[in-house]
């Protein structure tokens, strides 16, 4: 299990993180969203002990990760802006990852390579953006560590080999227990495939919770209300977290259990409602509205 601690991280004047305190389960796929310059990446790399955090600690199975070999030894970090030797080819980031992870699967990265159309003596620098980070993935796969940091991953990936590095995640979770760590802006891609997320918002936490327990307190309800009294009476009675309209047409977001805002509009008698389940985009754009970060504000 991976622990964050009350961490926090500035860059002089600027908190990237600040007080955040989070556990990350073994064996499952954790997602990190968040709105731009949230400090995912700063979480990330605090996790992986690239950077130490200016208070607080983060510990990886009980160890703290910064400036410990047997910690990080249990890591392999993908970052987004990834960096390669100027003349290098894949051999010779075995070669490399070798030396550092005792556990490397050579024969399997050659064989991955090759499955993936990527050639072992090529120049990296004249791979795509998309193959670059397909060879890091399978460097990350085959070095054979506990965990699996991944910012950004998926940008860059064909609908194809975005799948196909989903299944080769399934295949390690179920395998061997690996615990990959995603970060993304692209929401729709971590819904379909992690089971809990964690939601930064301006260096802060939002919520780090389970995707189905999520979905299944959070709900999107729209209703035809011709009446304000009705509309005070919703408002008041249920936990709405948004509410907008386009004439008598409201769409609002509530909290709570569905049976529950079910028999409460049945006892409203609206002209006409129905409770839609939200996506994970809806979801973030919901919590992060309610904390300041509203889109209406930005666009109007």
């Amino acid at each position: 299990m991976i622990e964050a601690k009350n961490i926090r991280k500035c860059f002089d004047s600027v908190k990237a993180i600040d007080r955040v305190t989070a556990k990350i389960e073994e064996g499952h796929v954790f997602g990190l969203i968040g709105t731009n310059g949230a400090g995912k990446s700063t979480f990330l790399r605090m996790v992986a002990g690239v950077l130490k955090p200016d208070e607080g600690e983060i510990l990886v199975d009980g160890q703290n990760v910064y400036d410990n070999p047997e910690a990080k030894g249990k890591i392999f970090y993908i970052s987004d802006d990834q960096y390669f030797y100027k003349s290098g080819t894949p051999a010779d980031m075995v070669k490399l990852y070798k030396s550092v992870y005792p556990a490397f699967d050579e024969p399997r990265f050659r064989e991955l390579m090759g499955k993936f159309g990527l050639e072992m003596r090529r120049k990296i620098n004249t791979f795509s953006k998309g193959m670059k980070k397909q060879m890091s993935v399978l460097c990350g796969i085959c070095a054979g560590t506990k965990y699996l940091i991944c910012d950004e991953t998926f940008d860059g990936l064909d609908p194809v080999m975005r799948q196909a590095v989903k299944m080769l995640f399934v295949k390690e979770i179920e395998e061997r227990g690996l615990t990959p760590i995603i970060a993304s802006h692209n929401l729709r891609e971590l819904e379909d495939i992690c089971e809990y997320v964690g939601l930064l918002h301006r260096g802060g936490i939002l919520l780090e919770k389970d995707i189905d327990d999520m979905k299944l307190n959070i709900h999107k309800l729209q209703c035809v209300v011709k009446e304000e009294e009705m509309l005070l009476r919703i408002k008041t009675g249920l936990q709405v977290v948004t509410c907008d309209n386009r004439g008598s047409l409201y769409t609002i977001t509530v909290r709570g259990k569905r049976e529950d805002v079910e028999n409460f509009m049945e006892q409203v008698n609206p002209v006409f409602y129905e409770l839609l389940p939200l996506s994970l985009e809806e979801i973030f754009i919901s919590e992060t509205e309610v904390n300041g970060y509203d889109i209406q504000s930005l666009l109007f």
